[in-house]
């Protein structure tokens, strides 16, 4: 997979492609990442990406020259994704990052300012995508956060492939409760179905906890479930408890 990254400041990006799970897929060759700075585009001899707004008001506006430029450098086939990081963009979510992850081509922009031309989002962009409902400086960090969301569900990505899939939002469920060793600490032990080494039994006390915390801190993401009576019941039952 190629990830190429358009941005004014990519030095913000670059220490974390050195480390820890990017790094190790990039040198498993699952994932090619290229970093590339905008002002290399620009024709004048100031490197200006920005103008004025049209019809005035306050802040500046990527200008359209450098990025049309950058984007037919990187020679995108007809099937490549051009991604938009705004905060009006498409909330990123672990479906979306998986469904990314299997694309051969990636560009990401990175806006700066109060956004870019327009012509650019009609005539290049494949998807705007937000991370958040907040305002960034730049898109540099929003590109980070998905480069590493597509990095960690690629194969070598994770010692056990498994776990990326089963983290929270893979199967639109937020994630059971961990515990490692020791069994007993401070007093608090470790649920006893953990240590009898049932998988059966521990598969169903993870769902059913997962279950639980996705009722109590995200319902919303139940909306898209059709749920089993057992789960309505394990619901019930957790806000009789909490109750």
């Amino acid at each position: 997979m190629k990830v190429d990254v358009l941005a004014l400041f990519p030095e913000i990006i670059a220490p974390a492609l050195h480390t820890g799970i990017i790094r190790r897929v990039q040198e498993h060759e699952k994932l090619n990442i290229n970093l590339y700075n905008l002002r290399d585009w620009t024709t004048d001899k100031h490197s200006t990406v920005d103008d004025y707004p049209y019809g005035g008001g306050a802040g500046m506006i990527l200008k359209p020259e450098p990025i049309f430029a950058a984007v037919a450098a990187l020679n995108p086939t007809s099937d490549a994704q051009i991604l938009y990081l705004t905060p009006q963009g498409t909330p990123l979510t672990q479906p979306l990052v998986e469904a990314l992850s299997l694309e051969a081509h990636i560009i990401v922009l990175c806006g700066r300012y109060k956004g870019i031309d327009e012509r650019v989002r009609d005539s290049l962009v494949t998807k705007e995508i937000s991370i958040g409902d907040y305002v960034l400086s730049g898109g540099e960090i929003p590109a980070l956060v998905l480069i590493d969301a597509i990095a960690r569900v690629l194969p070598g990505a994770l010692g056990d492939y498994e776990s990326a899939h089963d983290d929270s939002f893979s199967k639109d469920l937020l994630d059971h409760p961990h515990y490692t060793r020791p069994a007993e600490y401070a007093g608090i032990k470790v649920p006893d179905v953990l240590l009898t080494g049932h998988h059966e039994n521990i598969e169903k006390w993870r769902h059913a906890e997962a279950i639980k915390r996705t009722a109590q801190r995200r319902p919303d993401l139940l909306e898209n479930i059709e749920l089993t009576d057992e789960e309505v019941a394990i619901i019930d039952e957790s806000k009789v408890n909490q109750n």
